[in-house]
This record gives structure tokens, sequence and C-alpha cells, in this order.
């Protein structure tokens, strides 16, 4: 008789078998023997199953044999990874599917296409007033900035010491080290050697500070602010066998505080009387207290004039591109294209050149920056590049937005820039768009500009003083040389930068589209332009510099009107 039936015929009479014998004692609270269980509670039992539909039954029987066999979990991956194995096994890889890729919008560089296809609208083009004339139209309702660094009347205390700083990079890295160098030296009380600038196998210019900077000019306008001179007494250069590569070297973190410059700086300054900071490019946060702000400020916008010739050289070609543009009342463009092979390498963007242009540019990366782009793990995805508008503006796009921002055929255009990647191709299109179109090498003469053609610093230095007098400043990369002249800009201009910087992003995505219209790429680029025009004032915020916006650290507010931007509060 089994134990249902002992238990439903009265199992009560028949004392029950004695259980197993238990691994460990049972808990003294709980009895070993299952209390018998009535009839009733069966019949109840049953009556409860009955109620369930046969698939409920089936999934409880299922459930109830997996539960009692868990064993069964194990081979379940065993049996599926069996049957993929079989199943591809009767699958001929010899056939493999043909997958249709589009390219992401803005990924391909087709401004080629896109130009042949506009030239005709562009060349009839005469529906809108030159935008030369128009551009910085919209009022800036917080009011115009005018220059008030406060200068010191006071003669200086006894210097601390003697700092000596390399400046390391091209012409606006340099500046960046002289004014930080400035900075530092004036908040420690101490003696700024002039800063030498360290030869650059990329820049490969040998100049000194005073071959490009007016150095008795810079001396002159910080004599009360910072002690500045150009060699330390021998006495203390004797301690070091008159040679600086002796001295004590700060190698300091990049963006230190300047209470870093307090803490550690200046113990070892008082200690040793003469400290050698290298590199220092980029060696101080850019939030600093007002003191420190304001001899940056004094530095940059007052005492930092170019040499005389380069002054002189860049002057000339101003009043010439005046001349050029006096139908536009003196007006003219400047550009700053960064379409060097340099560059054009360095983005890592492909263009229209093919595997010929592919090969050149892995070439020039290696030539360059040995080892930099090939080293393991690194993933070169130019499609992604452009998308997020790191690509350098090509001549062609240039001239395709210029037009489509309403600047007439004969604006004058002058080009900051090196020497163009593949020229005799690229530049003919801006050339069709812009003939008015002018270089330092085409307004001046060999002659005059043979005194700088192998220093790659005072050539932008020429480029830069010319951008600066521009009635429109177009930047198309990043860098130094724009980031200084909207600054500077500003500072000239009360306050508004005067400068067209476009949404690249948006570029890429226009420029990608086949389909679209003169007229609606025209109207999408006047936005772009109205956007620059209502950016031109912007006021510092934390962790921007202060040599792309002076206000307010560097400028003073000149008028407000009654309707005040929150952003001039």
């Amino acid at each position: 008789m089994n134990k249902l039936s002992r238990l439903l015929t009265g199992g009560l009479s028949t004392p029950p078998s004695p259980p197993p014998t238990p691994m460990r004692s049972p808990s003294p609270m709980r009895s070993p023997v299952r209390s018998p269980r009535s009839p009733r509670h069966y019949r109840h039992v049953r009556s409860k199953v009955s109620r369930f539909t046969t698939g409920q039954r089936l999934l409880w029987l299922f459930l109830s044999i997996l539960l009692r066999r868990q064993g069964i979990f194990l081979f379940a991956p065993l049996v599926y990874i069996s049957c993929m194995l079989l199943y591809m096994g009767t699958v001929a890889f010899d056939i493999v599917p043909i997958i249709s890729h589009r390219s992401a919008p803005g990924s391909v560089y087709r401004s080629p296409e896109l130009y042949a296809k506009l030239r005709p609208d562009i060349e009839n083009d005469d529906s809108s007033t030159d935008a030369i004339s128009t551009i910085w139209k919209i009022p800036y309702e917080g009011g115009e900035w005018k220059p008030c660094i406060k200068r010191s009347s006071q003669a200086l205390p006894e210097s601390n010491g003697y700092i000596y700083v390399e400046a390391n990079g091209g012409l606006n890295q340099q500046r960046t080290s002289i004014c930080n160098a400035v900075a530092v030296a004036g908040y420690l009380n101490a003696t700024l050697l002039i800063p030498n600038f360290r030869y650059h196998s990329i820049w490969k210019d040998p100049s000194k500070f005073k071959d490009i900077f007016d150095q008795d000019y810079f001396i002159n306008t910080l004599k009360n602010d910072v002690w500045v001179v150009e060699d330390v007494p021998e006495y203390l250069m004797e301690r070091f066998g008159d040679d600086m590569a002796n001295v004590y070297n700060f190698r300091i973190k990049a963006w230190s505080s300047i209470a870093y410059y307090k803490d550690v700086v200046l113990p070892k300054l008082l200690e040793e009387k003469v400290i050698r900071i290298s590199p220092f490019a980029n060696r101080l946060s850019f939030d600093a207290p007002p003191a420190v702000q304001r001899l940056r400020c004094l530095a940059n916008y007052e005492a930092l004039r170019f040499a005389s010739p380069i002054l002189t050289l860049g002057e000339s070609l101003v009043a010439r591109m005046r001349k050029h543009s006096a139908i536009n009342g003196g007006k003219y463009v400047s550009v700053h294209l960064r379409f060097e092979e340099d560059m054009v390498a360095f983005s890592c963007c492909t263009f229209d050149g093919g595997e010929h242009e592919k090969e050149e540019m892995i070439a020039a990366r290696e030539r360059g920056w040995r080892g930099k782009f090939t080293r393991p793990g690194r993933v070169i995805r130019p499609g992604v590049i452009r998308i997020n508008g790191k690509c350098p503006l090509t001549p062609l796009e240039v001239g395709l937005m210029l037009r489509g921002m309403g600047f007439a055929k004969n604006t004058s255009i002058y080009l900051a820039s090196g020497k163009i990647h593949n020229a005799k191709k690229t530049m003919v299109p801006l050339l069709e768009m812009f003939p008015n179109l002018h270089t330092k090498e085409t307004l001046a003469s060999k002659e005059e500009l043979a005194p700088f053609k192998n220093y790659s610093s005072r050539m932008a230095a020429i480029d830069y003083t010319v951008c600066l007098h521009s009635e429109v400043f177009v930047t198309t990369q990043g860098g130094n040389f724009p980031h200084f002249l909207f600054g500077h800009r500003r500072y000239l201009y009360g306050g508004h930068a005067k400068t067209i910087k476009p949404d690249k992003r948006k570029l890429a995505l226009l420029f990608d589209g086949p389909s679209i219209g003169w007229k609606t790429l025209k109207e999408e680029l006047l936005s772009m332009r109205s956007h620059s025009d209502e950016k031109g004032i912007e006021l510092k915020k934390p962790n921007e510099s202060i040599y792309s916006f002076p206000c307010p650290d560097c400028m003073c507010r000149l008028n407000r009107t009654n309707d005040s931007r929150s952003s001039a509060k």
C-alpha cells in the first residue's frame, strides 16, 4: 500500500515508518514526523486542481519537472550550441549577401559637385545688398565697451629674484607664454628676463624676442608694474657657471593656479634667486585673481607691439587693401585659411584627391608626427571627423560660404595663410567667386618680403596685422591665431569681435546635400552670419581665455540701454 493510500484509509491506526536518519539533529522546536493530513484536505486539493484548464495543467507539469530536475539547465547551452553548429553546417558560405551602405549625412566631401550645380545661380545672384556694408548692423543692447587697463604709478619694491621662461610653439603660443610670464613675475614680485623662444622643428623659426616684438617698448610699458631685463647680473650667474642650463628648472603642470606659484615656486625663488621654467606655454590657469588678470591685459593689449620692420610692412599692406576696396569704402574681408599640407594631413580628413591624396597625407603625417597616427589602437574615421566639424574648410567651401552670406563678387578678400595644399587646383573656385583676392605675396614685392621670407613667425605677424584692421575677419579652423584676434579685435572695436565663426557641423551637412538649392543654402548661411553678429560681444566665462574675451577684465562698459541682455549683467 502506498503512502497516499495509507493516509486516506486511516493511517493513524498504523504507526508510521520511522524517518530516515537525518544528517544532523532536527531542531528541538520542530517535530521530525509530519502530521498526517485528513481526507477532507485531499478532497479540497483535488477540487482545486480540477478547476485548472488543460493548458494550465501541462504548464504546471512542465514547471514541476524543471524544478525537480534542475540539472537540465546545465545542458541547455550545450544543446543550443549543437543545434547552431548543425544549422551552420548547412549554409553555403560562398554566398555573401549584398548590403547597400549609404554614407551618413555630412560625412563625405561633396562640395565640388554642389558648386558645379549651383555655379550658374551664384553668378546670376544680385538679389541682396552687399554684406560688407550691412553685416554689423544688429545693435548690442548691453552697450559698448572701452579699454580701461589700470597702470601702476608707484615705484616697484625690491625684487624677490629672477624668472627665466622658455616660450615654445608658434607666434601666438609664444604670445601666451609672454603674457602669462608677465603675470606670474608681477604677482611674485620677481624680475622677468626677456623670454627665450625655443626653436621648433615644425615652425623652423630661429627668431628671438626682439626680432618679432618691440623689446624696448615692452620693457618701458611695464616699468611701473613688472621688472623686465635682458640678462641676469653676472655675480648671480657665476654661481651657475654662467650657464642657464645649471639653474634650477621647474616642470610645472599645465593650467596650474596662481596659488601654486605662490606656495611652491616663490619659496624656491627666494632661496635660489634665479629659477627657470621650461616649457612655459599654458602653465597658468585661465581663472585668476583680478591682479593677475590686469597684468595679462596690460602685457597682451598694451605692451606687446610688433617690431618696427613688421609693423611698417603690415600697416602698408593694410593701406593697400583699403585702396583695393575703394568701391566698398575701404572695407575688406580677411580670411584665416588653414588649408596647408600639414593641417590637411593632421586633420586626417579626406577630400577629392583619391588614393594619391591619401598616400600623400599618410607620408606627410609620418614626416611631421612620426608614429603618432600609426600607434596600436589608433583608429582614424574621416567621416566622423567631418560630421563633427573638425575638417579644415577648403578654399572652395570658403567661397561658397561667403557668397551665401551675401558678400558680392567684387568684395576685396585678404587671405592669411601659409602655402595652400595643391593650390593650382584648390584655389581656382575661390578665385572664380572672388577675383579681387589678395595675399601678402600679391600685395608686397619680393624685396619687401625678403627679410621675413624664411621666418614663419614674422610672416604670421604680418598676416595678424592685416587681419586685425579688416572690417570682417573670418576664421575657418581653431588655433591660437584666431583666438588672439578675437580678443584683440574686441579690444579695438568697442567689445565686438566683428568676426564670422561658422558652424562647421552645419556646413558639413549643407555642403553634403546634393538636392539643396541656392535659395535654401543662402537662407541657412545668412542665418549663420547673423548668429556671428549676435555673438560678437561676449563676456568671459569661467575657464575661458582673457586673450579671446577681454570683457570685463580688460574693458569697461561705455553705455547701457534700458533693455540689457542677460549676458551683460
